[in-house]
């Protein structure tokens, strides 16, 4: 018989008594022995418990070892940041340059941030899609946009279909997926309410902005690993410091003296306050207030202020400078006061060091120093010590190149020249030019702005000018300038007079225009230089054409047949579009010579046996330039005759220094080998047009051809558009409502052609547009239902393959840039040409490849994107002068009309450059190193005195003699020093 309650009961009663199911119930008790001492709260005596013998039983006579481990280790990661940063103002540009370009730093008060890593996720796929939707746009304007999307998705009291409704008056319609992406990114943005309150502060803290680790907002300094150092380094006792201060003479850190608003060695708030001696010239302090000012102050007035502020700062307690300085520079040059009142002893003496007329005032000046104190004694060292190794550096590399040039004279057997080199030896041993060489810092007194440089200060405008204000931007009128009559006894030379040989070349020409006849007789006939300045449209190529043709005639044999082995002739075009263009135009024309036309860019190189059987070559200035480099190989150079420059207003711009080279080495190529080469230069119109003239080495009374825009085969009427709104998203779509309004007004009556600066752009300009016109029911103003034109754009909206020019087609618009089909571009060009299409957008390919004029041309915006840079820059003068070239049609309009609509500071800028207002300067100096490191390669300059006689051939040295203050030189330098020698020697 079975036990009672036996088997599964008793296993399961068995079961709830095992560890395992009781282990987590168990209760432990807390085993620790009560404490009789713990405080009950009541007061109680000390007596007993304290030695007072014990008191400051830790007090340190020197400083703990760890914090000394603490204070060595942050000097050694400071030294070491340091080494790292000596290149430090291309760092701090760049840095500048990453704080102003990420979107997750912006300073603009109430924008977003992110604070950890899921929203900054969710908010960079936000950019991106908004990226997509409006084009290619600067990160300003996206981030922008996201905001104000954020605010409306954020907005719980408004309906879904609202939300829609407000995101498409940013956006433009936009389809439902991409709604919902933007619904669905919104609600993983989970920080957003704090944005208001904390955004000031984590954009001042730019640190703290985002979670460690994150950081798109990039900073290169090492703020957060050293916090713990620098924290402890307030404790470092006064020797300390003392000892720190003392750096290596010549140094970046060189001595401080004369402390001013604040010493505080360490942190970022002094960094670059440090001033090297040997950078101070007599004129360093006007230069620093011309930069702080940022060239907006007139060179007189400049030079007067230094003088005042070097006044000031020579005199009186640091207190008492420092109001006066306030006074004198306004409060918004806080920081340059701060520096000046820093380094105050310093710019005082170095300044007047500099400007001592001789070396006996020097060395009065240098005793007084001496006796005042160890401050100034200080400083004397560091000037001899840097002066005496840069004495050192440049007699080591005279040495070096001295031994180069008589290893070259032994290995070619030339005995003869040891006089010369004797010579050489002594002038670089005697120290030959007058005063003290200057060190010059050439990155301080290269200009900044590049191409878009402004020298002058105001702009007059032509008679009849008006402006007008209106909400958000201000609009200034130029009107056409009327053309100039023709006088009775002017003529036009008709292709008939032409000798017999000359006329193949004008196949299909009646007679020449104004502008060729008047240069006509001069490129045909003779062998002088030539610089020609008119307006684009005015046909300069065909003046190239007729001095290509006096070097063909001069090779022509007695039955008329033509010697093509005896010459080379260079065409240097601005762009590798223009080349193309160019090879194909001349080969066309000049077939019936024989004449070989051949292109030689970064594309396309050309064998040996290719440059023998060509005649023209058309090339880049960067391509010419690195073929006249090589000193071994005169293959190209040695046969050339003429040598055409077409563009060469870019002198002004960044890639000015490469022309100023070329034509430099062509002219002492000329003096060297005694075999002349004619030298034709081609240009805008200009101001300074008698500068670029004798750069070119141009006779002025037979060679310099200038003609105003009076001149233009179509006068041009000219509209400037300045949007002085700060906000950039509202900027951003206060242009597209301008650029609507101003194709409203022709529309109908005259094409448009709309240039924009990205492909996306192109569609997005255009659609907005068609869009809006659609709204307003004006559709009908671009395309009359029963127009012929209607009918054609339908037929062909079938061939083409952008799908873009499918929706857009239909319509009367279209679109035009590089990343199209040849097809469709080319079905675009003849559509625009034949008037079919009334509204064509494009980018700036079409400006340069194709001819096609338009009546009214619209520059849409002026920043463009520069890789290089990795930001949004300017355009380059050149584009904008090319781009409105292209308004008014020579057969049909009576005028054209240029349109450019920019921000308002750049008004200045645009309407200097393009009625003839902005002089052409030199930006050689940006380059001076390169460009002298070539010759000296090349053997043209072997040592201080060739290098100073090379400058002698700049378009740099003309301008310098012309406005020495813009280069950095006192106004009268000139009555002390006419041929700028010590410059030279300086540079």
């Amino acid at each position: 018989m079975a036990h009672l309650g036996g088997g599964a009961e008793a296993h399961a009663r068995f079961k709830q008594y095992e560890y395992r199911a009781n282990s987590s119930l168990v209760l432990t008790t807390d085993s620790r022995p009560r404490d009789t001492h713990e405080p009950t709260g009541e007061p109680e005596t000390l007596w007993g418990r304290i030695d007072p013998r014990s008191f400051g039983d830790r007090a340190y006579r020197g400083r703990p070892a760890e914090l000394d481990e603490k204070i060595n280790k942050a000097k050694r990661k400071k030294k070491e940041r340091d080494a790292v940063s000596e290149a430090g103002p291309t760092r701090q540009a760049k840095r500048r340059r990453l704080r102003e370009e990420s979107v997750l730093t912006s300073t603009e008060e109430g924008v977003y941030q992110p604070k950890t890593k899921e929203t900054r996720a969710a908010y960079e796929a936000m950019l991106s899609v908004i990226q997509q939707q409006l084009g290619g746009q600067p990160l300003n304007i996206v981030s922008a946009a996201a905001d104000e999307i954020l605010a409306v998705l954020k907005n719980e009291s408004v309906r879904t279909q609202d939300k829609r409704k407000d995101i498409e008056k940013l956006l433009n319609p936009i389809p439902n997926n991409m709604f919902d992406q933007l619904l669905s990114i919104g609600r993983l943005v989970t920080d957003y309410q704090d944005a208001g309150d904390g955004a000031g502060a984590s954009v001042a803290n730019g640190d703290d902005a985002l979670d460690d680790g994150v950081g798109v907002a990039v900073e290169f300094d090492e703020d957060n690993e050293d916090e713990e150092e620098d924290s402890d380094l307030d404790m470092v006792p006064e020797e300390e410091e003392e000892e720190d201060d003392v750096v290596e003479p010549g140094g970046s850190g060189a001595m401080q003296m004369g402390g001013g608003i604040d010493d505080d060695e360490t942190g970022e708030a002094n960094e670059g306050m440090n001033l090297n001696v040997q950078d101070i010239d007599a004129y360093w302090l006007q230069r620093k207030i011309s930069q702080a000012y940022e060239q907006q102050i007139d060179p007189q007035q400049c030079q007067k202020l230094a003088e005042e502020v070097l006044k000031i700062l020579a005199e009186g307690d640091d207190r008492e400078v420092e109001t006066k300085l306030l006074v004198h520079l306004q409060f918004d040059k806080f920081s340059l006061i701060k520096f000046l009142l820093r380094n105050r002893l310093k710019i005082v003496w170095c300044t007047r060091l500099a400007r001592a007329k001789d070396q006996e005032e020097r060395k009065q000046i240098e005793e007084e120093m001496m006796g005042l104190g160890p401050d100034l004694a200080g400083i004397l060292e560091q000037l001899h010590a840097t002066r005496a190794t840069a004495k050192e550096r440049q007699k080591n590399l005279e040495k070096s190149i001295r031994e180069e040039a008589r290893r070259l004279k032994d290995e070619t057997g030339g005995d003869g020249d040891r006089d010369r080199r004797g010579l050489v030896d002594r002038d670089a041993e005697s120290g030959w030019v007058k005063g003290q060489p200057q060190l010059l810092d050439l990155d301080s007194i290269a200009f900044d702005q590049g191409g878009l440089l402004m020298a002058n200060k105001k702009c007059d405008l032509p008679v009849g000018s008006f402006k007008h204000q209106k909400k958000g931007y201000e609009e200034v009128h130029v009107p056409a300038l009327k053309q100039k009559p023709i006088p009775p006894d002017e003529r036009f030379v008709k292709i008939s007079e032409m000798p017999d040989w000359a006329q193949p070349a004008f196949k299909g020409m009646q007679q020449l225009n104004r502008v060729q006849s008047k240069v006509y007789e001069t490129a045909l006939f003779k062998a002088d230089n030539v610089l020609l300045c008119a307006p684009t449209g005015a046909g300069k190529t065909n003046v190239a054409v007729l001095t290509i043709l006096q070097q063909i005639a001069l090779n022509r044999n007695p039955d008329g047949s033509f010697n093509n082995n005896n010459y080379k002739i260079v065409y240097v075009a601005p762009m590798k579009a223009l080349v193309a263009e160019v090879v194909g135009n001349l080969s066309n024309r000049l077939q019936e010579y024989g004449v070989q036309v051949k292109e030689l860019s970064g594309d396309k190189s050309m064998t040996r046996q290719q440059i023998e059987e060509t005649q023209i070559i058309v090339t880049t200035p960067e391509k010419w330039d690195i073929i006249t480099r090589k000193s071994g190989d005169r293959t190209y150079t040695q046969l050339v005759k003429l040598l055409i420059i077409d563009e060469i207003h870019l002198l002004h711009d960044n890639r000015g220094p490469v022309l100023e080279s070329i034509v430099a080495r062509t002219v002492r190529q000329i003096e060297a080998t005694k075999e002349h080469i004619r030298l034709v230069g081609l240009s805008a119109t200009l101001p300074n047009f008698e500068d670029v003239a004798l750069f070119l080495r141009v006779d002025l009374d037979k060679g310099l051809f200038h003609f105003d825009n009076s001149y233009r085969p179509v006068p041009l009427s000219q509209q400037y558009i300045g949007i002085n709104i700060k906000k950039p998203l509202q900027r951003f779509q206060l242009m597209n409502d301008i650029c609507y309004e101003k194709v409203m007004d022709v529309a109908g009556k005259h094409q448009v052609l709309i240039f924009v600066h990205s492909r996306k752009e192109t569609s997005k300009t255009a659609r907005a547009i068609r869009d809006t016109a659609l709204g307003n029911d004006t559709l009908s103003r671009f395309l009359r239902e029963d127009s012929a034109s209607r009918e054609i754009l339908q037929t062909h909206t079938e061939l083409v393959k952008s799908n873009d020019l499918k929706d857009l087609l239909p319509y009367g618009f279209a679109v035009h840039h590089a990343g199209m089909t040849r097809a469709d571009r080319q079905l675009v060009e003849d559509l625009f040409a034949d008037g079919h299409v009334q509204v064509l957008v494009s980018t700036a390919t079409l400006a340069w490849g194709v001819n096609l004029p338009a009546h009214t041309v619209i520059i849409k915006g002026t920043q463009i994107y520069n890789p290089e840079k990795g930001a949004w820059t300017e355009l380059s003068p050149l584009d904008v002068m090319q781009m409105l070239g292209r308004a008014g049609r020579p057969q049909y309009d009576s005028y054209g009309e240029g349109i450019i609509i920019t921000g308002h500071s750049e008004l200045q800028y645009y309407l200097s450059l393009m009625n003839q207002q902005l002089p052409i300067e030199s930006q050689f100096i940006s380059k001076l190193a390169d460009q002298l490191n070539a010759e000296i390669v090349l053997g043209t300059v072997q040592n201080a005195r060739e290098a100073c006689h090379w400058l002698g051939y700049t378009y740099l040295y003309i301008r310098m003699l012309r406005n020495p203050t813009l280069y950095g030189l006192t106004p009268d330098v000139l009555t002390r020093d006419i041929t700028l020698e010590e410059r030279r020697a300086d540079l």
